[in-house]
């Protein structure tokens, strides 16, 4: 049994089959513009990057919550070494 709906195709992809040229070359520009701006957009890369990082973190929690624990224990000092070593060697 074979399914007839058709596939998903990617915003920057040319689906296969367009027999009109210039609906051709419109359906190029367009996924050439999205792929650029997909290239292009920073930010939103870079909230994807945050988005799997904090995902992995929770996940890394709930398997290990002491040593979660430990290591935000470890950052917190030092962090606060490198502040108290900061302020001490600008106030001397």
């Amino acid at each position: 049994m074979s399914s007839n709906s058709p596939v998903p195709v990617p915003r920057t992809a040319v689906p296969i089959g367009i027999a009109d040229p210039v609906e051709q070359a419109r359906t190029e520009l367009k996924a050439a513009l999205a792929a650029i701006e997909e290239k292009v957009n920073v930010p939103r890369r870079v909230s994807r990057v945050a988005d799997e990082r904090i995902a992995q973190a929770r996940s890394f929690t709930r398997k290990n919550p002491t040593l979660a624990t430990a290591v935000v224990v470890a950052s917190a000092a030092a962090v606060g070494s490198i502040v108290w070593a900061l302020v001490r060697a600008y106030t001397r």
